[in-house]
C-alpha cells in the first residue's frame, strides 16, 4: 500500500493574485485552473516546476473565518518548504522577482536555508539540503 499527500490547501484573498504571484514571482506551474459555478469557487491547482510531489490548491476565503486565516495558517511558524536542487539560482531569481525575505540565508549542518513571505505573509524555508539529507 503506498499513499502521499496530494493537495494541501491554502487559503488566499484573490485566485488571481495568488496565481499571479506563485506561477509569476515563484515560477510554478498552473496545473489547473477549473471555474465551479455551482459552488461559487474555482478548482486551483498549482506545483513547483518539474514536481511531480504535493500540489498546492489556491482557495479562496469564503467566509469570515477563512479570511482571518490568510496569511497566518500555521500561527506564524514556517509554513511550507520548498525543497531545491539550486539555492543560489532560486534565491537570486526570486528576490529579484520581488520576493520579500524575512530571514537571510543561512549554512547549517543539514544545508543552506532562508524564509520567504509569500503575498499574504506566510512563511517559507526555501532549502537546499546536503546529499546526505533530505
Amino acid at each position: 500500500m503506498k499513499q502521499d499527500i496530494a493537495h494541501i490547501t491554502l487559503v488566499v484573498e484573490n485566485y488571481d493574485d495568488a496565481i499571479d504571484f506563485y506561477v509569476n514571482r515563484l515560477g510554478f506551474e498552473l496545473v489547473e485552473d477549473t471555474e465551479l459555478p455551482e459552488q461559487n469557487k474555482r478548482w486551483v491547482l498549482v506545483k513547483p516546476q518539474h514536481s511531480g510531489g504535493t500540489m498546492l490548491l489556491l482557495a479562496q476565503a469564503s467566509d469570515e473565518d477563512q479570511k482571518a486565516a490568510i496569511g497566518n495558517q500555521t500561527g506564524g511558524r514556517v509554513f511550507l518548504f520548498l525543497k531545491t536542487d539550486d539555492f543560489w539560482h532560486d534565491f537570486n531569481r526570486y528576490t529579484e522577482s520581488g520576493v520579500e525575505f524575512v530571514r537571510e540565508p543561512q549554512q547549517h549542518d543539514y544545508g543552506v536555508v532562508a524564509v520567504f513571505a509569500d503575498l499574504y505573509g506566510n512563511l517559507w524555508d526555501l532549502i537546499q539540503y546536503n546529499s546526505q539529507t533530505s
